[in-house]
């Protein structure tokens, strides 16, 4: 439904560091290097980042990971990386019963989670 999203950031270089490296597993990489930065994984190109005033910081969106594996290896990739962390992966069955995610907080704040809607 969603083809990209573009997010304005007031550090780019740090949401450079943080996008591509939590990116990277999904098979993303940057793609576009001009004064937007965009990522894709060889097929589309579907996240831009580009200098500019953050508008909210309450923004909530979400990756899709394959599995739960790779929900985990992201998180785990942060960690290493000294990204800030906000809830460690963990089923959330609140939601429905296969929900499995892990969340972060980009360098504006905005909470980014990684999700996979799979059983294990």
């Amino acid at each position: 439904m969603i083809d990209h999203i573009e997010l304005k950031t007031a550090d780019l270089p740090a949401s450079l560091h943080f996008y591509a490296t939590l990116l990277a597993p999904l098979g993303y990489r940057l793609e576009v290097d001009g004064a937007v930065k965009g990522f894709g994984d060889g097929k589309t190109l579907d996240f831009f980042l580009a200098l500019g005033e953050v508008p909210a910081r309450d923004v909530h969106y979400a990756f899709n990971s394959p599995d739960r594996a790779m929900v985990d290896r992201i998180y785990a990739v942060g960690v290493q990386a000294g990204l800030a962390l906000d809830r460690a992966p963990s089923l959330m069955a609140h939601v429905h019963p296969n929900y499995y995610a892990g969340f972060l907080r980009d360098p504006d704040g905005r909470l980014v989670e990684f999700v996979c809607h799979k059983p294990e």
